[in-house]
């Protein structure tokens, strides 16, 4: 399908927003990519409003309470790293089943799934309640900080259930290529914490004014209600993959299976959330301010990247559900033209942010030194965008085949061995903060080439799962 046939484009988009069923493994690539990229782009923008909407709110607090969010939601790229690496091994495998005709073992692993996360969030929710004040030390936050922002981080830590819940049920739900579910889901969930956030966060009407504690409060409530929607959705006997009670076992194979796959790719975004934790901590050197800032440019930054993360994530479905239906031509022709439109909707929102950084920011903080930091952060790492559309896609490849190995090295070499100590050296020089976002450029786009150089060797096509 080609931009040239309106008609058609359109309704390819209403029929991917209806959830209509398809079979990705025959027919129109350009189709089945629109079809998987529409619901998994707003998907992943719904995603990212949570936070956006958190620290837009927050800000009208003062430098204290966003600094507060902001080394939180540091921390917690630990709890979406676990997540986004279970819920990477859950698409793959269900993908695969897929492709193969055999919805009933993709149920099988989907219960494997859910199982694993409500394990691990148990232990995450126990140790954040218990020791919110020490990690918000340990990622240098003031003592100011630290009393503003313990009950934040103990709601948010502890209500990390409902994070793991969001996001591997919805990678069940990818990796049968029924995207539409997910996005609604997020949909409804992020119109609850937008209502509820002003409300708890400010005081208004009736709500008790609770400051940067209600955005946690807000958020949690919104994440519980989606994952209520999820379940409800994922019993359903209309959808391609649905649990049936009789499947509520554990099976020790598939697990096995899963854990393998999955501890590789937990590894993989625990080496690039480590890297951003690092950085963080390289911020905080300059004050509040500086983290205040870095904080507003980073939430913008993810809001626009997570809809690419989207698209991405249905070259993986592709990859996953071709791989399993024996036709990896496809999977890799499905690939290299996900990776062009990525480039192209990135290539766009570069320019947008370049030119008008300072603007946007000024929605988020009338401080004249948050807004400094903020808008040099958006330009420098914005410079890179083209770059990263192909890094994201290449990743998101390698893992809908299941070869999480490939890009859990390159993300070693790439952030641990490179972007750190990049990091490190140019902010300790005149540069200052502006040292740690060119470190950020530079690394992510040597991320995109040595993924596309990997992806080119074909390896991935032969990985088992």
């Amino acid at each position: 399908m080609h931009p040239s046939e309106p008609a058609s484009f359109w309704t390819a988009v209403a029929d991917s927003l209806k959830g209509k069923q398809h079979d990705y493994t025959t027919g129109n690539l350009g189709r089945a990519i629109l079809l998987l990229s529409v619901p998994m782009v707003l998907e992943m923008a719904m995603e990212s409003l949570f936070g956006l909407v958190d620290v837009f709110f927050v800000a009208h607090l003062g430098s204290n309470a966003t600094a507060t969010v902001g080394i939180t939601e540091s921390i917690f790229t630990l709890v979406f790293a676990a997540a986004l690496g279970l819920g990477m091994a859950t698409t793959a495998m269900v993908a695969r089943r897929v492709g193969e005709k055999n919805p009933e073992a993709a149920a099988v692993a989907a219960v494997q799934s859910i199982a694993l996360g409500v394990v691990i969030s148990i232990v995450v929710g126990i140790l954040g309640v218990l020791e919110a004040p020490q990690l918000l030390r340990l990622m240098g936050a003031s003592t100011e900080i630290v009393q503003t922002g313990s009950t934040y981080t103990r709601i948010m830590l502890g209500g990390s259930g409902t994070v793991f819940m969001l996001f591997l049920i919805n990678a069940i739900f990818r990796g049968a290529g029924d995207p539409a579910i997910a996005m609604r889901v997020l949909l409804i969930a992020n119109a609850i914490n937008i209502v509820l956030d002003p409300c708890l966060i400010l005081g208004l009407g009736p709500f008790p004014r609770l400051g940067v504690t209600g955005a946690a409060v807000s958020t949690t409530i919104g994440r519980s209600i989606g994952v209520v929607l999820q379940l409800w959705y994922l019993f359903s006997p209309r959808n391609t993959v649905t649990i049936r009670r009789s499947q509520l076992v554990l099976d020790v194979d598939v697990m096995k299976r899963l854990v393998r796959t999955g501890a590789n790719g937990m590894f993989q975004y625990l080496v690039a959330t480590a890297s951003w934790l690092a950085l963080v901590r390289l911020v905080a050197r300059f004050g509040a301010d500086a983290l205040a800032g870095y904080t507003i440019a980073i939430r913008i930054i993810v809001f626009a990247i997570l809809p690419s993360w989207g698209m991405s994530n249905a070259a993986a479905t592709l990859v996953g559900q071709n791989l399993g239906a024996q036709r990896p031509d496809r999977a890799e022709q499905a690939v290299w033209r996900t990776g062009f439109y990525n480039m192209a909707f990135l290539g766009c929102v570069a320019i947008v942010f370049i030119t008008f950084a300072r603007p946007i920011v000024m929605q988020f903080t009338s401080e004249p030194a948050v807004q400094s930091v903020a808008a040099d952060c958006l330009r420098f790492v914005s410079y890179g965008y083209v770059f990263y559309a192909w890094g994201m896609v290449m990743v998101q490849a390698f893992n809908g085949a299941g070869d999480t190995a490939t890009p859990t090295l390159i993300n070693i070499g790439c952030y641990w061995l490179w972007q750190i100590p990049l990091a490190y050296v140019l902010s300790s020089t005149a540069m200052g903060p502006r040292g740690i976002f060119l470190a950020i450029l530079i690394s992510e786009s040597t991320l995109a080439v040595v993924g596309l150089l990997a992806f080119r060797r074909g390896g991935w096509k032969n990985q088992k799962v």
